[in-house]
């Protein structure tokens, strides 16, 4: 499918468009071929995934030694950090759905062929007052009254469960919702909220970087009578800056985004915050979130220099939670980005979250489909098709590369099934796991750091993976996928689900 949007006539269903949308049928990319799917999991496969969403970090424990199957990489040296919901309930009530879990932090380092893993849930204000009270006191199943005062006092819980940023020597959990928090690097004990000393009340859990400027790119929703997109710059070296600000016409979901090294680019898809049940304090947390396609999905691009010339066009709905890459060419930015039709991934998350154990079938998650979207600014028109026709999610490109044309896209394939490697043209490259294990999103890691800015390879691709009661670190020659790891490094316990991380090389002091 290829959306195409041009300024020519009017949106019939979306009453804020400034362009209009139709959908016509169109090949995948050149080069792109029709790859064998990767069966669906199991009923165990299944079993085993729906532990990783719903089922606590049984200990948590600072740096010690790992177990590691083969032989590791000399040129391994550094941190990979990773981020997600560590704990799925407090005071004996679970939460409402995996993405209001606790965050915690698992961290594995690497050098001279040994490894040492630590592990910690993010001890935030709210869960220490939780914690303190004996009582679920934050979330959409917290007491109604509860809920109420908090609304009225403004006070929430900051979760800190899906990402996580190494900026200036510093380390910080993040969550789209709430300000950083900040991680000791040294023992993954949290050291509370920041502003950064520019964020007004929130900051996205998806920075990034773009090499050419030195700098990584944020943005933070703030919700109000009209909502605003704030936009920062958080440079190598210096203090963090707001970049300006941007009206929404509604109050949205608004995951990720994505920067070249000319423009902020969002697809505002058309999923609106409930106000009424948010105002009232009522409501599941899935039931806070609304899909409206008669909004369609507003495409916004700011340029990072004259943040207030800003581009926007309405085209036919859709939804993202991810972007790969993107890059600017001549008139046009090029946007690879992992695209859905609805927002129905996040029920079936829910749901998954929600799954009661092998009595009962675990639910399904149906993953998108990496697309490359092209806009011409000018003329506000967009195109998107397909680079690949297997479902995929978690999409990175390696450090260095991003906002550079050519870049090879890893993904994880099916159901957390196999880690795979997309280029330009669209052909892939994977390896199954194994029955009884599942992997997370892979980060790629340069053999040299001169490297990292240079090319995606020589190097190395790190990937959290998991069996029933272990995880383990799937270390990848990158140019050499389908053989498989080179090396594991194995956890004593099992970790919940991960969404993000990072690599922090031993040069650095993160």
């Amino acid at each position: 499918m290829s959306v195409d949007a041009g300024s020519a006539s009017t949106a019939s269903t979306a009453s804020t468009a400034s362009t209009a949308s139709t959908a016509s049928t169109a090949p995948a990319a050149p080069g792109a071929a029709p790859t064998v799917p990767l069966p669906p999991a199991d009923a165990a496969g299944r079993t085993l995934i729906h532990g990783l969403f719903s089922r606590d970090l049984p200990r948590e424990h600072g740096f010690e030694p790992l177990t590691v199957e083969g032989a590791l990489p000399a040129s391994l040296r550094g941190t990979l950090y990773r981020n997600g919901p560590g704990q799925f309930g407090v005071a004996g009530r679970r939460y409402g759905h995996p993405f209001e879990g606790d965050g915690a932090v698992t961290a594995v380092r690497f050098a001279d062929g040994a490894a040492l893993g630590a592990a910690r849930i993010h001890a935030t204000a709210g869960l220490v007052r939780e914690r303190a009270a004996g009582a679920m006191l934050y979330g959409t199943r917290a007491p109604w009254p509860r809920r109420l005062r908090n609304l009225v006092r403004g006070e929430d819980k900051n979760t800190a469960n899906t990402s996580v940023l190494a900026w200036q020597g510093r380390l910080f959990a993040l969550m789209e919702a709430g300000l950083p928090t900040e991680v000791d690097p040294r023992d993954l004990h949290t050291l509370g909220e920041t502003d950064l000393g520019c964020v007004r009340g929130m900051l996205t859990a998806h920075p990034h970087r773009v090499a050419a400027r030195a700098a990584t790119y944020a943005f933070g929703l703030g919700y109000g009578r009209v909502t605003q997109l704030h936009l920062y710059e958080l440079p190598d070296v210096g203090p963090a800056r707001r970049l300006g600000s941007v009206p929404l016409a509604g109050p949205p979901m608004l995951h990720d985004f994505i920067a070249t090294d000319t423009h902020l680019v969002f697809f505002v898809s058309p999923v609106r915050v409930d106000v009424a049940r948010v105002l009232t304090a009522r409501g599941a947390f899935a039931d806070l979130f609304r899909w409206q396609p008669e909004h369609g999905t507003e495409v916004i691009c700011v340029p990072i220099d004259r943040p207030a010339e800003v581009i926007r066009f309405t085209v036919a709905p859709f939804f993202q939670w991810h972007f790969a890459n993107a890059f600017s060419r001549g008139g046009e930015l090029v946007i690879d980005h992992v695209r859905y039709p609805d927002f129905r991934s996040f029920g079936e998350l829910g749901a998954l979250g929600a799954h009661q154990g092998p009595g009962s079938a675990a639910p399904v998650v149906e993953n998108g489909t990496l697309h490359r979207a092209t806009i011409d600014l000018a003329a506000r028109r967009l195109r998107s098709e397909p680079l690949c026709d297997q479902p995929c999610e978690f999409p990175t490109v390696a450090p260095g590369r991003e906002g550079t044309a050519g870049a090879t896209t890893y993904v994880v394939l099916g159901d957390l099934a196999a880690i795979g490697a997309i280029d330009a043209r669209g052909r892939v490259t994977r390896h199954a796991l194994p029955a009884g294990q599942c992997i997370t999103e892979a980060l790629f890691v340069a053999a040299e750091p001169a490297g990292q800015a240079a090319a995606d390879g020589p190097g190395h691709l790190l990937a959290l993976g998991h069996t029933t009661d272990r995880a383990f670190v799937a270390i990848y020659d990158a140019a050499r996928i389908p053989d498989g790891p080179v090396a594991r490094v194995w956890l004593d316990h099992h970790v919940p689900i991960t969404f993000h991380g990072t690599w922090v090389p031993a040069s650095a002091t993160a």
